[in-house]
């Protein structure tokens, strides 16, 4: 169990040595990925390390760091695909405070499509997935359903406190459990919710867990899913 507040002496936090997620999957740019709405709030988050990568401890609004993200995005997207970036998005249970971020990342201050970036409406033709919120019993179905029918490789991303590790839902008996609960998570996003500049990053680290899979496999479809 992770307390999403608990920092170290430095500000930073700290992994959990036994949740098993890779410190590479943690998409953080900063200390302060909360939001004040949940100031002083002890959000258990299971499993899940609120790590901060070391090269990324700036301010996330800085427009130094800002533009260097997006370039790097730009660039490894140009790289890897020579096509825009497919992304689609899926609400499997949320407070709609992550889709909020999610949309301002479509607006004129951080226009993601110049980037590359694209959200599509069918998810056979997203490269990736953005899940926000707990999963729903309810909307399970639509989420394996999302998955299936994804083209291989496709990447899962898990956006918020709530998709990473459950956050003040977990346990709920409407409930599944966080996205990784029901389907292999690359990349986790946290926060309540997450800045825009750090969904950019989550982005960035997401094409470069991209890459060695693109390498490993060609691109396929599914063929039985409508």
């Amino acid at each position: 169990m992770v307390d999403a507040t608990a920092l170290s002496a430095n500000g930073d936090h700290q992994p959990d040595p036994e949740c098993g997620v890779a410190a590479d999957q943690i998409a953080t740019v900063s200390n302060v990925t909360q939001r004040p709405l949940t100031a002083g709030l002890a959000i258990p988050i299971q499993r899940l390390p609120a790590l901060t990568n070391g090269s990324h401890t700036a301010d996330p609004d800085s427009p130094a760091r800002l533009a260097a993200d997006v370039s790097r995005l730009n660039g490894r997207i140009r790289a890897l695909l020579r096509r825009s970036l497919h992304v689609r998005h899926l609400d499997a249970g949320s407070c709609n405070g992550c889709d909020w971020e999610i949309g301002a990342l479509t607006g004129a201050i951080y226009d993601v499509q110049r980037l590359g970036v694209d959200v599509v409406a069918s998810p056979r033709h997203a490269d990736a997935v953005l899940v926000t919120g707990i999963v729903t019993r309810h909307l399970e179905p639509a989420l394996l359903a999302t998955y299936e029918a994804m083209p291989r490789p496709g990447l899962v991303i898990a956006v918020g406190a709530c998709a990473c590790g459950g956050g003040p839902f977990e346990g709920s008996y409407a409930v599944v459990g966080p996205v990784d609960r029901r389907l292999p998570v690359d990349v986790y996003i946290p926060g309540c919710p997450p800045r825009p500049h750090a969904l950019i990053h989550g982005l960035l680290v997401a094409m470069d867990r991209l890459a060695p899979k693109l390498a490993r496999s060609e691109l396929t479809i599914p063929a039985d899913t409508p």
